[in-house]
């Protein structure tokens, strides 16, 4: 910018200056000297004067610049022009000096002004006999020698005063960019310096050369620890080897690459960052420097363990639950075949532990419980499971026990003895000493003549020949035999009738009323029923598992879609409108056809798609994420409301939930059945509720059967709720005449 400039000019004016007068007192007080004492008083009192002057212009600050520059020059044209009429045309180097230095502190134009003056003076003292300006080999006529000598002069000059200028110019208009670019520069630094995201900037060794406050305020270290070191300063004990090898490709190959990663702070504490790495390349294309920005994704991931441990391990025992083990079942099963070696599952049910848990109260029964999964988890192998999938039941798998079935079943034999054992001694709770026996039932695996078992398969026949320990007197170990076949015999048969009676039109749908806080009816879940000709009932529990096992569950399904868009429609008629929920198993969910299947049960019966509530499990969510969503989405665009049931059971995912266009979240009973006395499935409920809340989803609780239960839900704002202490599932026709007569 041009104050750039001025400053520099007058930066370079005062040292100039102060040059001029130092030089000046070493050589102009002797030439003065020398002159007087030869009698030349008339250079002595040149220089004399023209040191003093320059004295009083350096000294003399208050003055103007240009005024103390042009002082200077006219200090300088003076002693040229004197020199020359007294010395000679080799003092023509006072006057050269005029036009360079004005155009070095003026500029151009003062510069072009002072060449001129100058050439002017130089001509006209060439016409001058008395001025000295005589020179061997030139003609001494006055014109052509004035002109021979201010020519050259002005060439030279000319030559050294543009070249200056010029140069100054350019200078100028580079100091205008630089100054552009620098407060591009400070401002892009100052956003940088002020992102809440850590940025890092490393050259080609991934030597760190810049870091921003963010990085400063997270780990700890001030920019000054960590320039010039490497950017695996952050890297620690447990940061995954896997995702650094990813990234060092990333970074021989040139390419960017995006990674989460578990760094640490100067002071040892470990978190998680979101970083992407990018690299930049110069002009020519070649890559100069690495740009790494991070973000803090520490509570992201701690929630997503959270709701991982929620959904794949027990709260009481943090043993895997459920979900977790049928997984480990299915990847031991696997390679037992592949091995050739045998495994075994271990089904395990304390005895008298309800009767110490009625009668002791929950907090005994719960240390029980945990007292229970320790001693377990304490006798097995790194690579066996021990899960807890509910109540007092646990399973431990033995992975790999032997090649030979004999040898594997006697080490199972072994291993249940020790657990039989380790469950059997007392355990002091609460100053009081309380002991629990189990009964064990063992399965190996693979067997011979069941190709195709399923996890669901080894876990039955466990709990079959458990069954069968506690049938013998408890406290003893059985293993699954062939005799025990007769009840798979048993289950066919039952998957045989249901067939018979979905396709005779004997299932029957009744409806359990859903209620406000303040007991209205504002919905309904259709359940199904299977009557028998005595006059009795199939259990649910029963028949569904069966009706999954077998695939009947996808025509059960469409059937009972059908029989709720006939539910929505008679209560429709009857003055009675209000959202009815209806199942949809995972399997039928993800048959190709089920949007179309809705869809035609919608034209069909003409029901309002907005009335229907589609519940769906947990189990949705495990496997094709992308396309369960993309469907829901579909079935969401018709008008149909979805519901997750029995939440917290399975696979509970904060992620999830929000991509998924949901309405409602239903508690499972299991959690309300301890509420309000278990702590922990007080808690459970209670972060539930919260979580729905900020989500804005529509809570119903499940097995509401006491007051106290329903209370407790009330305080904390549950919108809906459902069980025997409202109502008991019954008939559409018996519902309907409920609600008319209230």
């Amino acid at each position: 910018m041009a104050n750039d400039i001025a400053h520099w000019r007058a930066q370079i004016f005062a040292r100039l200056l102060l040059v001029v007068f130092l030089l000046g007192l070493l050589t102009a007080v002797p030439s003065a000297l020398l002159a007087a004492s030869e009698g030349m008083w008339s250079i002595a009192i040149i220089d004399t004067a023209a040191l003093v002057w320059v004295g009083v212009i350096w000294r003399w600050r208050r003055l103007s610049y240009t005024a103390r520059v042009l002082n200077f020059l006219v200090v300088a044209f003076v002693v040229g022009i004197a020199l020359l009429l007294k010395v000679g045309p080799v003092s023509q180097i006072y006057l050269l000096a005029v036009p360079v230095l004005a155009a070095l502190l003026l500029g151009l134009r003062p510069a072009l002004w002072t060449l001129g003056l100058a050439g002017l003076s130089v001509m006209l003292l060439g016409f001058q006999d008395n001025a000295n300006m005589h020179l061997d080999g030139l003609p001494d006529y006055a014109f052509l020698r004035a002109a021979i000598i201010s020519i050259n002069f002005m060439f030279m000059t000319a030559v050294l005063t543009l070249s200056c200028a010029v140069l100054l110019q350019h200078l100028e208009g580079s100091f205008d960019k630089l100054s552009e670019l620098n407060a591009e520069l400070r401002l892009t630094s100052a956003a940088v310096a002020r992102l809440n995201d850590m940025v890092l900037i490393a050259d080609t060794a991934q030597q760190i050369i810049f870091v921003n406050q963010a990085f400063e305020r997270r780990t700890g270290y001030r920019r000054e620890e960590v320039l010039g070191r490497n950017l695996r300063l952050l890297r620690g004990p447990d940061t995954e080897q896997a995702v650094i090898d990813d990234i060092e490709l990333a970074i021989a190959a040139n390419r960017a690459v995006r990674a989460e990663l578990l760094n640490y702070t100067k002071a040892g504490d470990s978190y998680w960052v979101e970083t992407e790495l990018v690299p930049l390349a110069d002009e020519h294309g070649v890559n100069t420097h690495w740009v790494a920005v991070e973000r803090d994704i520490t509570e992201r991931k701690k929630s997503q363990d959270d709701i991982h441990r929620l959904a794949f391990y027990d709260v009481l025992t943090g043993l895997p639950n459920r979900r977790l083990l049928m997984d480990r079942i299915d990847k031991l099963l696997a390679s037992s075949e592949r091995g050739a070696t045998y495994s075994a599952v271990m089904f395990i049910d304390l005895d008298r532990f309800k009767t110490i848990n009625d009668a002791r109260g929950h907090a005994i029964g719960d240390a029980l419980l945990r007292s229970a999964a320790e001693r377990l988890s304490q006798l097995m192998r790194k690579a066996d499971t021990v899960a807890r999938i509910g109540g007092d039941e646990f399973v431990v798998l033995l992975g790999h026990l032997a090649p030979e079935l004999h040898h594997a079943t006697h080490a199972a034999l072994n291993v249940a003895e020790k657990i039989r054992a380790a469950i059997g001694q007392d355990i002091e709770i609460e100053g009081q000493t309380y002991n629990s026996t189990a009964s064990i039932g063992v399965t190996m695996l693979p067997r011979a003549g069941a190709p195709g078992h399923s996890a669901q398969d080894l876990l039955r026949e466990a709990d079959t020949a458990m069954y069968r320990a506690k049938s013998q007197g408890r406290n003893g170990i059985a293993f699954f035999e062939a005799a025990m076949q007769a009840e798979l015999e048993r289950r066919l048969t039952l998957e045989r009738d249901l067939a018979a009676a979905l396709a005779g039109e004997q299932l029957q749908m009744h409806i359990q009323a859903q209620v406000d806080r303040h007991g209205r009816t504002v919905g309904g879940e259709l359940l199904m029923r299977w009557p028998l000709p005595d006059g009795g009932m199939v259990p649910p529990g029963v028949f569904i598992p069966v009706a999954e096992e077998s695939g009947l569950i996808v025509a059960l399904g469409n059937w009972a879609l059908r029989q709720a868009c006939a539910a929505v429609l008679e209560l429709q008629a009857a003055g009675l409108s209000m959202p009815l929920s209806v199942n949809v198993s995972p399997t039928q969910f993800r048959q190709a056809d089920f949007v179309d299947q809705v869809r035609q049960a919608l034209a069909a019966s003409g029901a309002p798609a907005q009335l229907l509530v589609l519940e769906v499990t947990e189990g949705l969510l495990i496997d094709k994420m992308d396309d369960t969503i993309a469907r829901m989405h579909q079935l969401s665009a018709m008008g149909l409301r979805f519901s997750i049931d029995d939440f917290g059971t399975g696979y509970s995912s904060l992620a999830y939930l929000k991509k998924m266009p949901l309405y409602e979240l239903k508690i499972d009973r299991s959690f309300i059945m301890d509420t309000p006395h278990d702590a922990n499935s007080t808690a459970l409920v209670q972060t539930i509720l919260a979580m729905a809340g900020h989500l804005g989803l529509r809570v119903v609780a499940e097995g509401v059967e006491t007051q106290q239960q329903a209370d407790f839900l009330i305080a904390h704002d549950c919108a809906c709720m459902q069980g025997y202490l409202y109502a008991r599932p019954m008939p559409l026709a018996a519902l309907i005449t409920r609600l008319s007569s209230t």
